[in-house]
């Protein structure tokens, strides 16, 4: 029988390490031939969008897809997880909560690979739901001592670091301004839907980290052309959904000064197939899109996690 998990179910047994382990896991098994992914496909209708990903993880026993609805009351989220082999039904899964802690553990697995060693101090613009899952990733994967937030909704900021300081242990308070929170970062990441650059590029120290993880339309852009002449490394999910959805991207693209062949995998990185960082004072980026492998290797995870704590409700459709 099939198993179907709630949002509550979810938040009971996901943890920001098992997100972590699943997103590194997915991107190890991309880079080394053992997964498949299909790049985000939307059907738009002018009230609603319907976003699928789909994909497939053999060396983990899983195939199957994430959809999403998303509308002005909200967006809807599934993680449909099938047997490689059969085919069936193994698990069907609410997926808000899932998505935003995998979104944020794909930004802590490129922090860990990718920013400096010494790293204790990050800046993150954005403090809605997006921004929790990349605080709590981020402060899993690195031994950060703070972490400054900025955000339009400057009355929120107290609260939200509040929150989240005594979540993760690690000090998170408002930042006064753009400047304050790129100035004197080790780690600096974007979690906002903005459609024009958040800061200065000129405000960027040497050994700087970034995670991009916003733009994912092309539509939205959080980095400046300028900030992207200063990267000395540019990291994907992968080449072809950063070409197709990648914002931040697009505009250097499109002039001929940035080239997909100096896009750099994740996967190929963990792997070691691609060196990361190569000196203290390069500047290094990831963008995340966002990929079906991750959401369904961190599904694998819940549904396991589940099944030992005995959550869920048995479900017979399309089960074998």
């Amino acid at each position: 029988m099939a198993l179907f998990l709630s949002e509550t179910d979810v938040q009971q047994v996901l943890t920001a390490d098992m997100a972590l382990a699943g997103v590194e896991s997915a991107h190890r098994d991309l880079a080394l031939g053992q997964a498949l992914d299909t790049p985000r496909q939307r059907s738009r209708l002018p009230q609603t969008v319907l976003h699928i990903l789909q994909g497939a993880l053999p060396a983990q026993g899983v195939i199957g897809y994430k959809a999403y609805t998303s509308n002005k009351s909200g967006n809807r989220f599934l993680v449909h997880l099938h047997d490689a082999v059969t085919g069936g039904l193994q698990a069907l899964i609410e997926a808000n909560f899932l998505g935003m802690m995998r979104t944020g553990a794909a930004s802590g697995v490129a922090a860990r690979a990718l920013a400096r060693g010494d790293a204790q101090v990050a800046g993150v613009f954005g403090s809605g739901w997006q921004a929790e899952g990349h605080i709590r990733a981020l402060c899993a994967a690195l031994p950060l001592r703070e972490i400054k937030v900025f955000a339009r909704r400057a009355d929120k900021l107290a609260d939200f670091g509040a929150r989240l300081s005594e979540l993760t242990g690690v000090r998170v308070r408002p930042a006064a301004s753009a400047e304050e929170t790129v100035r004197d970062s080790d780690v600096l990441g974007t979690v906002t839907t903005a459609a024009l650059p958040l800061f200065d590029a000129a405000w960027l120290a040497a050994g700087t980290h970034i995670n991009a993880a916003g733009s994912n339309a092309l539509i939205r852009q959080e980095l400046s052309e300028a900030c992207l002449k200063r990267c000395d490394l540019i990291v994907v999910d992968t080449v072809a959904t950063a070409l197709a959805e990648a914002g931040d991207l697009q505009p250097s693209l499109e002039k001929g000064r940035l080239h997909a062949r100096q896009l750099v995998e994740l996967g190929d990185i963990l792997i070691g197939r691609q060196a990361g960082r190569r000196e203290a004072a390069a500047i290094t980026l990831f963008e995340s899109q966002g990929l079906a492998i991750q959401d369904l290797a961190v599904a694998v995870r819940v549904l396991e996690a589940a099944r030992q704590q005995g959550l869920g409700r048995e479900i017979s459709l399309g089960a074998v």
